[in-house]
């Protein structure tokens, strides 16, 4: 019979079938046989990113990051371009292919969680290496990234650290298997003055992947798929009413000079 497979995954071909799976494994579990009906979505991500079963803590402090990060709401970019993709009548690929493209870079998006992910591989918990760390100029290697303009994990529009982000900590604290969130929840104010800015939620996430033991690669990866699920609802939204009610602005035009507006 015959098999594919790779470390993450394990395909049995169905008989007279090649291009179908009989018994699929992820990590040694049978997906079909034995995982569905009794694991949680949760529970299906980190066996994926990390071919281990979660703990059972481990499964509530991804669970609780997903619904915090599931819909980053209109005011974010990303979702701000999905929702530009559902009012133009775009297809459904496009408007998440816009989300991706814009939720992917350096100011709260995915690479922003990455870098701050290197922060924590770098430093663990100790402020005396934040403080060298923060005060490093941003690497200017050649890269396809633009050189950073704030310290990753910090919000540079912010006045103060916002209310979502600090019940976000206050929950993700209080159910992580890890040292990291605790300890970044002890010294945000610390951490705040050398970074010149307040906490972003891109730096609760980058905490929080760090606690759940995944790598920058992975958690800049996880990072773009669990912020989808709002940008996906917010284009079907749009799609379905005009384009003078869209929420950011009203397009008014003149006919012509002094005409009626339209």
């Amino acid at each position: 019979m015959q098999t594919i497979s790779t470390k993450i995954w394990h395909e049995e071909a169905e008989p007279g079938n090649p291009f179908a799976a009989r018994i699929a494994r992820c990590g040694g579990y049978d997906v079909y046989g034995e995982m569905l009906g009794r694991a949680r979505w949760s529970d299906m991500l980190f066996l994926l990113f990390t071919g281990q079963a979660p703990s059972a803590a481990q499964t509530k402090l991804l669970e609780s990051l997903a619904v915090a990060l599931a819909n980053p709401g209109p005011r974010d970019a990303s979702v701000h371009a999905a929702m530009c993709g559902g009012i133009g009548g775009s297809t459904s690929a496009s408007c998440l292919t816009a989300a991706l493209a814009v939720g992917a870079g350096l100011n709260g998006g995915s690479r922003e969680v990455f870098l701050a992910m290197e922060n924590w591989q770098q430093c663990g918990c100790d402020l005396d290496k934040w403080a060298g760390r923060l005060a490093e100029k941003p690497d200017e290697l050649a890269s396809i990234w633009p050189t950073a303009e704030h310290a990753a994990g910090f919000d540079p529009h912010a006045v103060e650290t916002g209310l979502p982000i600090r019940q976000t900590l206050a929950v993700l604290v209080a159910c992580s298997p890890g040292e990291r969130l605790p300890w970044l929840a002890a010294q945000r104010p610390d951490l705040e003055a050398l970074a010149g800015h307040p906490l972003a939620i891109s730096g609760v996430a980058a905490a929080a992947m760090a606690d759940l033991g995944l790598t920058s690669e992975q958690g800049e990866m996880l990072y773009l798929l669990l912020r989808l699920p709002g940008a996906a609802a917010h284009a079907l939204e749009q799609k379905q009413i005009s384009h003078r009610n869209f929420p950011f602005f009203t397009l008014e035009l003149a006919e012509e000079a002094g005409g009626e507006k339209s």
